[in-house]
C-alpha cells in the first residue's frame, strides 16, 4: 500500500499548525510543506509590534525551532508555491512544472498586503509589511530615527507601525479614508480613543484623505500628495491598506469561492480531500449562520487544528470566536467577538474610557457579540463565555463594576 500523503500549501502559521496537529494526533503518513518563503513557517502578530520596535529576537517569531520538521517528519520545501490541482487525480501541480500526488491537499496560501497604484508607489522608500524579511527593512529604515513617515492606512496595521515609527523618534502623519481611525473595526467611538492615544504621543492625521501620488526619487526628497491637494515630505512610506486572500489556486482549480475558498465548518472545500485554513480561508460559522474570513493568528490555530482533525476522520467543526490583540505604547487590548453581529450594536462601557483602561461590550438583543478589554487582563475567557453562551444581560449589570464577571 502506498503511503498517504498530506500536502499543505502554504508555510505559514495555519499550515504549521495543520502539520503539527496531524503528528501530534498520530497521524504517521507523510506530510509535505510547501512554503512560498525561504523561511520555516512564523507567525505575523510580532511583525508590526515586538519585533518592529526591536523588543523580540527573530527567533521568537517562528513556529518551531529549524530541526523540528525534520524530527517530526515533515518535509518542508522552501520557495515552493503551488499553481493548482486536479481533483479527480488528486495530483497538485507546482509552479515550475512538477506534479505532486496526495491523499488530502490542504490550502493555506494566506493573504498578499493591498499595494498603491498611483504614480510613484514603486519608489524604494515605500514599504509594505507582511513578511518577516518586510519588517527587518522596515525596521532598519525606522530605528534611524528622525525622518518624516507617512503612513497610508488608519487600521490596525497602520496604527501598530505609527507606535514603533514614533518609538524610534520619527516624525508620523497616517492618512486615512475614513473620518475616524479604525472606525470600520470599533466605531466612532473608540475609534477616537485610539486617535486620540496616537495625537497625545505626537501622530498628525489627515483622515478622509487618500493618496493621488507619490513625487520624488529614490535618491532625493519625496512628497505624499492627496485627494485634498495636500503635500506632505516624507522619507519613508509605510502602505497598511489591507489585504485580498491569495485565492489564485482554488479559482484555477475551480473551487467555491467568496470572501476567500469558501469552506465548511470542517474546513473541507468544495473538492473532495481538499482543505483550507488560515488567510485564504472563509469558514462557515455555525454560531452566527454565515461564512466568515479572518485574517488573525488564532484562526490560523484554531482553522489548521480542525483540518487536521477533519483529515484524520473526526467529528470537527471550527466554533473559536474571532480573536485578536495590540499593542501600541502602552496600550493593549484584546478583541473577542462577531464583526458582523457588532456592526449595528450598542457599546457599552464598564471602566474608564478616559484612562483607558476598560471593557468595551457590543450588546446586541441584550447580548454581548463582541468585546474588548482595554489595559485590563485576565478577563478574555469570560469575555468570551458571555458571547459563546449568549448570555442576556442589562446594560445596568454589565457596567456596574461591582458585578462580577463570573456572576453574569
Amino acid at each position: 500500500m502506498p503511503t498517504p500523503t498530506v500536502i499543505i500549501a502554504g508555510a505559514g502559521l495555519a499550515g504549521a499548525t495543520t502539520a503539527t496537529q496531524l503528528r501530534e494526533r498520530g497521524y504517521e503518513g507523510r506530510i509535505l510543506l510547501l512554503g512560498a518563503e525561504a523561511h520555516h513557517p512564523y507567525i505575523r502578530p510580532p511583525l508590526s509590534k515586538e519585533y518592529l520596535k526591536g523588543d523580540a529576537e527573530r527567533s521568537e517569531a517562528f513556529v518551531h525551532p529549524d530541526d523540528w520538521y525534520a524530527q517530526h517528519d515533515v518535509e518542508f520545501l522552501p520557495e515552493t508555491m503551488a499553481g493548482s490541482f486536479d481533483g479527480p487525480a488528486h495530483e497538485l501541480f507546482v509552479a515550475g512544472g512538477s506534479r505532486l500526488t496526495f491523499d488530502s491537499l490542504v490550502l493555506a496560501t494566506g493573504a498578499s498586503p493591498r499595494r498603491l497604484t498611483v504614480p510613484g508607489a514603486g519608489h524604494g522608500a515605500v514599504f509594505v509589511l507582511r513578511t518577516i524579511d518586510e519588517s527587518e527593512w522596515l525596521r532598519a529604515a525606522l530605528a534611524i530615527g528622525g525622518r518624516r513617515v507617512v503612513i497610508v492606512g488608519s487600521g490596525w496595521i497602520g496604527l501598530e507601525v505609527a507606535a514603533a515609527a514614533r518609538g524610534y523618534g520619527n516624525e508620523v502623519t497616517v492618512l486615512g479614508h475614513s473620518a475616524v481611525p479604525l472606525s470600520a473595526a470599533i466605531g466612532v467611538q473608540l475609534g477616537r480613543m485610539f486617535e486620540q492615544l496616537h495625537r497625545d504621543n505626537g501622530v498628525e492625521f489627515r483622515n478622509g484623505a487618500s493618496v493621488v501620488a507619490i513625487d520624488g526619487s529614490d535618491e532625493g526628497p519625496r512628497e505624499v500628495v492627496t485627494s485634498t491637494g495636500e503635500r506632505l515630505p516624507a522619507d519613508i512610506v509605510v502602505v497598511g491598506v489591507g489585504a485580498a486572500p491569495n485565492t489564485l489556486v482554488g479559482e484555477r482549480s475551480g473551487l467555491r469561492l467568496g470572501n476567500g475558498i469558501l469552506v465548511d465548518a470542517g474546513m473541507r472545500a468544495s473538492a473532495e480531500d481538499v482543505y483550507a485554513v488560515g488567510d485564504v480561508a472563509d469558514p462557515y460559522l455555525r454560531a452566527i449562520g454565515r461564512h466568515l474570513r479572518n485574517e488573525h493568528w488564532a484562526n490560523a490555530i484554531a482553522g489548521g487544528t480542525v483540518a487536521a482533525r477533519s483529515i484524520l476522520g473526526e467529528d470537527a467543526a471550527y466554533d473559536d470566536i474571532p480573536y485578536f490583540y495590540s499593542d501600541q505604547y502602552d496600550l493593549g487590548m484584546e478583541y473577542s467577538g462577531y464583526a458582523p453581529l457588532a456592526a449595528d450594536a450598542e457599546v457599552v462601557i464598564r471602566g474608564d474610557e478616559g484612562a483607558r483602561e476598560f471593557i468595551a461590550f457590543w450588546l446586541h438583543d441584550d447580548r454581548v457579540v463582541a468585546g474588548m478589554n482595554v489595559n485590563v487582563w485576565d478577563v478574555n475567557e469570560e469575555v468570551q463565555r458571555l458571547i459563546r453562551e449568549g448570555v442576556r444581560v442589562t446594560r445596568e449589570r454589565l457596567t456596574d463594576e461591582s458585578v462580577d464577571l463570573a456572576s453574569l
